[in-house]
């Protein structure tokens, strides 16, 4: 527990096992902000925290946007962890009070409205109904207090560490998540013929954000490698893209038969297009450094302007892992001469695998014209 409760910390989410690799993320935003900090992290925990000296919002917004985090799922910025159960002499236990004074403590809580979150852990989901409880009575206590003037740019969060502790903060478009607890609710559509269909859906909603219609145009061509059974080929269909196929084994259900789907038997890693194609994704299983090369090398060669592939990760050394396919990348569409804008994050649907987002970035010329690369 925090010293002083007072004092600046960052509560970052992250999926329960990664602990350490979402340390790794804060650590590098740290350093990147220019701010001391002590990271604390425990394996198991679904978040991890770090206690600050001294908080810059500007520096830290502009971290974010310099080195974004692969395994933090969201974050926030407040003071914690402060006790939320005062319990009045024969009354039941008030956590609001002591939850809106915490916030009232905050240099910065002017908000739209309160996210009450949790860990995403079998022993935080315990607190879900608790959560659901609280938040339409913080958030009035707020509004009754003048706390809350509908600032959209900022976001509100009390973050349950158990029933009896709380951290309050807030959190903007640039260091938030748009979900709270950083989790997008999807359903898994019927017709789609495995739940791997939910991670490219999510892909699209956290690399696409308000661009997707304008990026998944139906039309549009696609090449799914490794296809089968087809959850991804189903996504590209559904959007009305045209789609390759390439797997030696079978689609089913409804994409098997969809006219706008082409199934290809053959080896994903050596297929290749006759012309070039608007989208690559990708969810073979193989070494992430393999893959990295192949999605490189497809970008790389112009084949696609767009790819969203799945890396999975080793038992050891994920972070490191992670590092050095994105140097490969980097290195690869470098010495192609290809501007690009690359991300990797871990997506709530992903397990043991990290997904990444690359897109060929037209150059500007000095008089503001665009060229293709």
């Amino acid at each position: 527990m925090s010293a002083n409760p007072a004092a600046p910390v960052v509560v970052a989410y992250c999926r329960a096992g990664f602990e350490p690799e979402a340390a790794a993320d804060l650590t590098r935003l740290l350093e990147e902000a220019g701010r001391a900090g002590r990271v604390e992290a425990t394996t198991g925990d679904g978040y991890v925290t770090a206690s600050l000296d001294a908080f810059d919002l500007r520096r830290w917004s502009r971290a974010f946007e310099r080195c974004p985090p692969v395994f933090v799922r969201g974050s926030f910025v407040g003071t914690g962890p402060h006790a939320i159960a005062s319990t009045a002499e024969g009354g039941p236990p008030d956590r609001v009070t002591p939850i809106v004074d915490a916030i009232a403590a905050l240099p910065r809580r002017a908000a739209a409205g309160v996210w009450v979150e949790f860990p995403d852990t079998n022993e935080g989901k315990a607190l879900s109904t608790l959560a659901r409880a609280l938040a339409p009575r913080v958030d009035a206590a707020l509004r009754d207090r003048g706390l809350a003037d509908g600032n959209r740019l900022t976001r509100q969060h009390v973050f349950l560490r158990d029933r009896n502790t709380a951290y309050v903060g807030t959190s903007d478009a640039t260091t938030g998540a748009p979900w709270p607890m950083g989790i997008p609710r999807l359903r898994m559509p019927h017709g789609a013929p495995s739940r791997s269909t939910a991670k490219l859906a999510e892909a699209f909603l956290v690399f696409l954000g308000t661009h997707e219609a304008d990026l998944l145009r139906p039309g549009m061509r696609a090449v799914d490698l490794g296809a089968a059974p087809g959850g991804w080929t189903w996504q590209l269909a559904y959007r009305g893209l045209k789609v390759f196929a390439i797997d030696n084994g079978a689609l089913k259900g409804d994409v098997a038969i969809d006219p706008r789907v082409t199934h290809v038997r053959a080896d994903g890693l050596t297929w290749r297009p006759r012309t070039p194609v608007d989208w690559l994704v990708c969810d073979i299983v193989l070494q992430p450094i393999r893959i990295a090369e192949l999605v490189a090398g497809w970008i790389a060669d112009g084949l696609a302007h767009r790819a969203i592939f799945n890396l999975k990760l080793p038992m050891k050394k994920r972070y490191e892992e992670i590092a050095r396919c994105r140097q490969l990348i980097d290195e690869r569409l470098l010495q192609a001469r290809v501007r690009h804008r690359l991300s990797l994050r871990q997506l709530y649907h992903d397990r043991e695998e990290v997904t990444g987002f690359i897109e060929r970035v037209a150059w500007r010329s000095s008089n503001s014209r665009t060229r293709q690369d």
